[in-house]
């Protein structure tokens, strides 16, 4: 009998440094500028792997979500790889769900990155990146992570350097805000001109080395409009230091970059304020995790099942 193969990997969140959008595409999407970030927040996932004659896929999720893209992303990569064998995974959420924040894509990309190398197949970078898009727009980032610019659907990745160190904090407020409501909502204020100044607006902000004041987020307005609460949160991490603030995605959590661990600190019993938080209201303190990083988390977490000409899976963009 084939022996299991096992290792316990960390699936980062990310927030957006930026998010401008544009026109429609043809293909139904809206065309997207935006830079990717990932955290240090994490959901946890434990996967094996043995070979066998046929496949079968188990995932043991406390949350329960239905259709979970981490049982697609298990079958997709054992089809691609050409191999078959028992997969069984569990799966601790810690990454609130529907925030903004990535967690399910991630999930899916660390089923996608570490599947390889317990199975002992490679795969090329260009099928493992159609895998990722098949499975979802974000899923493609987090098979790079670092600091990274998407355009298109947010699908085309363009690695960008690291940021110094930086702390921050996410305020997760526990509100909905649905992804294609805040489309359609935004959709009718989009005007060439208004175009044409993000894209201007953008590029300039793609060339600073640090996060600055031309960082923007296009959902905010018209996300904020609906949920009073989240710019109330904005407010108050500007107001208690941090050096600039904003919604990530299309909501709802709202994260704030300071300068240091004490400042970040404090600004977590300001958010709560005398009465605590709201009912449904987390806030993480984290730090942001650049590219060399976030390579050597994933070389750690599959040290023992590592062949070099297997894994590590090189990016499209790796000189």
């Amino acid at each position: 009998m084939s022996a299991e193969r096992r290792a316990r990997v960390r699936a980062l969140a990310k927030i957006n440094l930026d998010l401008r959008v544009l026109g429609k595409r043809p293909d139904g999407f809206h065309e997207l500028r935006t830079i990717f970030q990932t955290v240090s927040l994490a959901d946890t996932l434990e996967i094996g792997f043995t070979p066998s004659r046929t496949t079968s896929v188990k995932l043991l999720d406390d949350a329960g979500i239905p259709d979970n893209l981490v049982t697609r992303a298990a079958g997709a990569i054992l089809s691609a790889l050409g191999a078959t064998g028992r997969v069984e995974m569990r799966l601790i959420k810690r990454i609130p769900m529907g925030a903004g924040l990535g967690g399910g894509s991630s999930d899916a990309a660390a089923v996608l990155l570490a599947l390889p190398a317990l199975a002992g197949r490679r795969i090329a970078p260009e099928r493992l990146a159609c895998l990722a898009e098949e499975l979802g727009s974000d899923v493609p980032f987090f098979l790079l992570g670092g600091r990274a610019v998407g355009i298109g659907r947010g699908t085309e990745l363009f690695p960008l350097p690291d940021l110094p160190p930086t702390e921050a904090v996410l305020a997760a407020p526990g509100i909905h805000s649905g992804t294609r409501e805040a489309y359609a909502a935004l959709s009718s204020r989009l005007t060439s001109e208004s175009q044409q100044n993000k894209m201007v607006s953008f590029q300039l902000h793609t060339w600073d080395s640090s996060v600055s004041g031309r960082a923007a987020n296009d959902f905010e307005e018209v996300v904020f409009e609906r949920h009073r609460r989240l710019a109330e949160i904005k407010k108050a991490l500007l107001r208690s230091g941090a050096r600039t603030a904003m919604m990530t995605g299309s909501g709802s959590a709202v994260f704030g970059l300071f300068s240091s661990r004490k400042e970040a600190a404090g600004a977590i019993p300001l958010l709560a304020g005398r009465s605590g938080l709201p009912a449904g209201e987390e806030t993480f303190r984290v730090s942001l995790i650049g590219r060399a990083r976030y390579r050597s988390m994933w070389r750690r977490a599959l040290a023992e099942h590592i062949i070099p000409e297997v894994w590590p899976p090189q990016s499209r963009y790796s000189r």
